[in-house]
């Protein structure tokens, strides 16, 4: 690895230091289905979106309730303190394409359909709204 590969990836781990995140790798299902379910808690506070996918009949939906859970542990071990109602937020969640397995299906006249078995990665950020508002800021600032 060249030098300036390193330095931006030493910096890129020193971010990620002080956001509280949870990620779930090789989910099996596809990344369309997935994202139907993350779109309903995007921007969300964490509480009322564990309430959504608590009622989302999606399969999904569980298991990006257990991610959100997972991302919510992590920030009180961050902060050491308890989440209280209305502080935390879904800041970003996202739905990344994952390795497809291939399959074959026996088809008439001694041919084989194709089956792709899709999977996904989803990474869940959470925080609380302040900082929300000093990302947006900043982010504005810079494309000026």
């Amino acid at each position: 690895m060249g030098a300036r590969k390193r330095i931006s990836a030493e910096a890129r781990k020193e971010a990620l230091k002080s956001v509280s995140f949870a990620k779930l790798n090789n989910v099996p299902s596809s990344p369309r289905k997935m994202r139907l379910v993350v779109d309903l808690i995007r921007g969300m506070d964490v509480f009322r979106a564990l309430g959504v996918l608590k009622y989302s009949n999606k399969e999904a939906a569980s298991k990006v309730e257990k991610l959100l859970r997972s991302a919510i542990a992590n920030w009180e071990q961050k902060n050491e303190r308890k989440a209280d109602s209305g502080e935390l937020f879904v800041t970003g969640i996202n739905v990344d394409v994952s390795t497809t397995l291939k399959r074959m299906r026996p088809a008439p006249q001694g041919r084989g359909y194709r089956i792709r078995k899709r999977s996904n990665h989803v990474t869940i950020f959470v925080d609380t709204k302040k900082v929300v508002k000093d990302e947006t800021e900043s982010n504005i600032e810079s494309q000026k």
